[in-house]
């Protein structure tokens, strides 16, 4: 649009503008159906004279006026040229925005046209975008920082706008899944004597998060997204309720601690072995609880709305990410096909605990317990045939010499030093007293805990010790290697276990019991079997190696090594009710190692999440929303402070925490008002009256400021 000199001089004090409009763009798309448009710009400046002749537009009057009024044509034909429709509402926005400028009540940064073709998000042939200054400026708020809370009053798109930026992150995987939440305040109704299920009463608190949702995705897609945990809807108190009974055990640096136990700042270990602080302990109070079962036997228990990372054969075949679902919602789903549907994540490399100093090497305290005689009653004794094994616990054991006895038979002796005239104890003898293990038998046999808890490197040790002397690879055509170890100790077998899962590996158990098994051949004779057997099929991660022997070791990797160890949920149980505690850590992925090495747990990553009417949050519940905040993840908390429906007596979190956060990086607060309301011009005009009308009489949201409102029925002092 140009403006062109006028041929009539305006009188003295008034000014003159002329516009042309580009033929390619219709007037009535400038002036509106019925002029409109043009209607609204001759309202807002009366002391403007405004003419329409052909395609020119001109305009005499107010010099200010006049100045406004050719800056509302120019961004008018800006928003025009980018084929987006003028309405009335745009364009009373638009000279609300130009005025807003002038009189210094906005900074002029943003231009009306920039505002109003603002696109966040185009869905079923509606494009949705801001529509005031504000809420440009809450939108870009969004897209820079973690948490943004957006406060004003009702009908200013608060929820509407970060409900589109959640969409339009989610189909630019920005992120993995959206979270909407609300509080389930119950506003005058109890929820308990309200009919239905549990679900049913919480509707309707929902029920506007849902609408948004089916204004931006196509209506058929939002079950099977929520189904697969991509979009997940639900109350506050669903939110805080990811927990594990309070005698879970969780792994630390110092060994295994039940999580109730553990407190802000203590260590755990994540999903890379190491440790990572924890950041938040929530109780959770009685909740009905589920046991979560692995095929390989492993299992811990947890609540419902646990949070656990899985993945699909489907999900792995595409290449996308892992998932992150609770526990409820796998519940009826675990099979595809009649195969293990989830998958469960495994430890990136061994759990990295403090190396302890142990009275016996690690390697040759493997070997004495796959092969050794620790019964006390004899000299400490070996059996093998290999002498490799027999050389390498020698070099193992300072002071003591292997002395054969023939065939498999070794004896572990002290070696005397010259001039030795009292009889000194054994120094096998004495470290297996101390670690108590003398008296041992092959079916009371364990790993001592200095050495289940010690360094990667020990209890590779240990494991090694025990594979080559009690264990062994099994090959299989067109198959990669597997390990087997069998032992007739229970104790044996579980720690066993627990060394192979701690190094990143899985390991199944199965027993063979000894009451009718054919009796095997020891030297020719018949040998029958006094104690069941338990054997155990072990995968370890590329890069552990399992043997030191050397034809063990040729034969594991000349069959490619052991595959991928791999863990898939079996089955979900209920467990019946606990009382519960979940905790948050600060590992990049919020995962930490529970019971049996299982990795779960409670924070949300790679996800937008939104709390609807925050206000009604009270501080605890707004303390423990902000504090599972996840990595790569993004919040946005919206409300209304005038419209609490909270308790008498219960503080809002929203009004608490802009004093708590104001100012701290990485939050912004966006305010709205009244003139951001994009509903009916109706409610803009009761939002100010209640405001004039609360100012007027010290109150606020019904009651008078610092008290409760006085009772329905009661009278007011003084009137």
């Amino acid at each position: 649009m140009t403006q062109t000199p006028s041929a009539h001089t305006p009188a003295q004090g008034q000014a003159r503008a002329q516009f042309t409009v580009p033929a390619q763009h219709p007037m009535v798309t400038v002036l509106g159906s019925g002029d409109s448009l043009l209607r609204v710009i001759e309202k807002a400046f009366p002391a403007a004279d405004i003419h329409v002749r052909g395609n020119e537009i001109s305009a005499v009057g107010d010099t200010h006026d006049v100045a406004l009024v050719q800056r509302v044509f120019d961004e008018m034909m800006l928003v025009l040229r980018t084929g987006q429709p003028m309405t009335e509402d745009a364009v009373e926005r638009s000279i609300a925005m130009l005025k807003a400028s002038e009189n210094g009540e906005s900074d002029g940064q943003e231009t009306p046209a920039e505002v109003l073709t603002q696109n966040i998000l185009s869905s079923r042939g509606r494009t949705i975008r801001p529509k005031t200054l504000n809420q440009k400026r809450y939108v870009d708020a969004i897209d820079k920082h973690t948490i943004v809370f957006g406060i004003g009053p009702a009908g200013t798109g608060k929820t509407y706008l970060a409900m589109a930026k959640a969409v339009q992150a989610l189909q630019s995987k920005q992120v993995n899944r959206i979270i909407l939440t609300r509080p389930a305040v119950e506003a005058g109704e109890r929820l308990g004597f309200l009919p239905g299920t549990l679900y049913e009463k919480i509707d309707p608190y929902l029920r506007p998060l849902y609408d948004a949702l089916h204004d931006m995705l196509d209506p058929d897609s939002i079950p099977r997204l929520m189904a697969a945990g991509t979009i997940e809807v639900a109350p506050l108190a669903y939110m805080r309720g990811r927990a594990q009974p309070i005698f879970t055990n969780v792994l630390t640096p110092d060994g295994w601690r039940p999580i109730g136990d553990l407190q802000v700042g203590d260590l755990v270990i994540g999903s890379n072995g190491e440790p990572t602080p924890v950041l938040g302990v929530y109780p959770q109070g009685e909740k009905d609880i589920y046991r979560v079962a692995a095929q390989d036997g492993s299992w811990t228990l947890c609540c419902g709305e646990h949070l656990w990372t899985v993945r699909t054969a489907s999900d792995k075949r595409r290449d996308k990410p892992w998932r992150v679902l609770e526990t409820q919602d796998m519940i009826g789903n675990l099979r595809a096909a009649h195969a293990r549907r989830y998958e469960l994540p495994m430890l990136t490399a061994p759990v990295h605990l403090p190396e302890r100093d142990v009275p016996m090497d690690p390697y040759a305290l493997g070997l004495l317990l796959g092969d050794g005689c620790l019964t006390g009653s004899t000299t400490p004794a070996f059996s093998t045939e290999d002498p490799e094994l027999a050389v390498a616990l020698e070099a193992a054991l300072p002071g003591s010499v292997l002395r054969h006895r023939g065939g498999p038979d070794y004896v572990l002796n002290r070696i005397k030093s010259p001039g030795d005239v009292v009889t000194l104890e054994n120094p096998v003898t004495r470290v297996l007293r101390e670690l108590d293990l003398l008296r041992t038998r092959s079916h009371t046999k364990f790993v001592p805990n200095d050495y289940l808890q010690n360094s990667a490197e020990v209890r590779l040790a240990v494991l090694q010790g025990l594979l080559d002397s009690d264990g062994g690879p099994v090959t299989q055509k067109d198959r990669t290697c597997r390990i087997q170890y069998t032992t007739t100790s229970i104790l044996l077998r579980d720690d066993v276990i627990a060394l192979v899962q701690s190094l990143g590996g899985v390991a199944y158990t199965r027993r063979r019991v000894a009451e009718g098994r054919k009796p095997g051949m020891a030297r020719g004779r018949a040998v029958g079997y006094r104690r069941d057997a338990h054997s155990i099929d072990i995968r370890l991660p590329e890069g552990i190696e399992p043997f030191r022997l050397a034809r063990k070791r040729d034969t594991y990797r000349a069959a490619g090594g052991g595959g991928r160890p791999m863990r898939f949920i079996d089955s979900i149980e209920p467990a019946g009710r606990e009382e519960t505690v979940c905790i948050q850590v600060a590992a990049e992925d919020s995962l930490y190692v529970t019971q049996d090495y299982l990795l779960t747990h409670n924070t949300l990553n790679d996800a937008f999440i939104i709390l609807d009417e925050a206000q009604n949050t009270s501080p605890e519940q707004m303390k423990m929303f902000l504090t599972r905040l996840g990595f790569d993840s993004k919040i946005v908390i919206t409300g209304d402070v005038t419209q609490v429906d909270l308790p008498g007596g219960t503080k809002s979190g929203l009004r608490q925490v802009q004093d708590i956060l104001e100012g701290v990086d990485d939050v912004h607060f966006s305010r709205l008002s009244s003139q951001d309301v994009v509903r009916h011009k109706l409610v803009g005009r009761i939002v100010d009256a209640y405001e004039q009308y609360d100012s007027r009489n010290g109150t606020e949201n019904g009651g008078h400021n610092g008290g409760r409102a006085p009772k329905h029925g009661a009278k007011a002092k003084g009137k």
